[in-house]
């Protein structure tokens, strides 16, 4: 048998390759896998789903015990399938219902486990037994609807008759009737504006439903924010602490210099006043020095003695 080190590389890559990419494929289809994925599948039948779809939850008195793995349209009823954790057993007579998780429409899949005996895999909970969704945008349009069709004069007429029949009643029922009476004038008189509030209450509801998943993935980054700050609470705590420690020792160690920085700092101000007035014969020495020290390199290049020569005039 050959030594690892002597195989062929290249089929150790490629066999190494195709191991990772077999674990990748595992992990990301673990839940279809007969062990860690173990739990039983099952239907249901609804008239009307509102905004449930794949990967929302399945929840039993609460509680997350599995996922809604798909949605379709079956004839005139949507067709529901849902897989539950391992271990959850329902009734014969269990039923279904579309939940609202928040304010914002966001939904999930409740199951209510019923009757005695044992749910068969696979099977469907029929349209008898499932309850559509509460749809919020739909509530408001009917109530803005209903609101518009009474007739306020006559409702505010009917009060103030009752008013006027318990005119004989004892002082605290006449007050509770004044109170009624009060309100439905004001209702009467603010018409309109009731009106055109429930409008504007109804296209909020709306806008809000219709950004539902970037609220949603709003409030789940904002936990995933906190969250982390939270398991780094210790860390900032001990950063601030460091902090000021480090601008206490600054601090002191200002005041401890201070006497001696202010003759060197006097001193430099001195210097940096001279310089400044013979700015003008720096500059020029500065402009003067190349030219010298290029002849004195000249002089000094050719070995290791100082070069020069006199000129000397004569006649010929």
């Amino acid at each position: 048998m050959k030594p690892f080190r002597e195989r062929n590389p290249v089929v150790i890559g490629l066999i190494g390759f195709a191991v990772i990419l077999l674990l990748m494929l595992g992990a990301f289809r673990a839940d279809k896998l007969p062990i860690i994925g173990a739990g039983d599948v099952y239907h249901a039948d609804f008239a009307e789903i509102g905004a449930l779809k794949k990967g929302n939850e399945v929840r039993i008195a609460g509680v997350p015990v599995g996922k809604v793995q798909g949605v379709s349209l079956d004839g005139d009823k949507v067709d529901v399938k849902f897989k539950l954790d391992k271990g959850v057993k329902l009734g014969r007579d269990t039923g279904a219902s579309v939940g609202i998780r928040t304010l914002l429409g966001a939904t999930y899949l409740a199951v209510e486990p019923s009757g005695s005996g044992t749910l068969k895999k696979g099977s469907t909970i029929p349209l008898s037994r499932t309850t559509p969704p509460y749809d919020v945008v739909d509530a408001f349009s009917d109530l803005s609807v209903t609101t518009d069709a009474l007739d306020v004069d006559q409702i505010s007429k009917a009060l103030n008759t009752l008013s006027d029949v318990a005119a004989k009643t004892p002082r605290e029922f006449k007050g509770a009737i004044k109170g009624v009476s009060d309100l439905s004038r004001n209702l009467a008189d603010r018409d309109e504006q009731i009106d055109t509030l429930l409008q504007n209450l109804k296209k909020v509801t709306g806008v809000l439903n219709a950004r539902n998943d970037q609220l949603e993935a709003l409030f789940k980054d904002s936990a995933v924010l906190f969250q982390a700050v939270s398991s780094r609470r210790d860390a900032i705590h001990q950063l601030l602490v460091s902090t000021q420690q480090i601008s206490t020792e600054l601090s002191a160690l200002v005041k401890d210099t201070r006497a001696d920085l202010k003759p060197a700092l006097t001193q430099l101000d001195t210097v940096t006043t001279m310089l400044r007035k013979n700015e003008a014969s720096l500059d020029e020495s500065l402009r003067v020095l190349p030219g010298f020290f290029r002849v004195f390199s000249n002089a000094l290049g050719v070995g290791p003695w100082f070069e020069t020569y006199v000129k000397i005039g004569g006649g010929g």
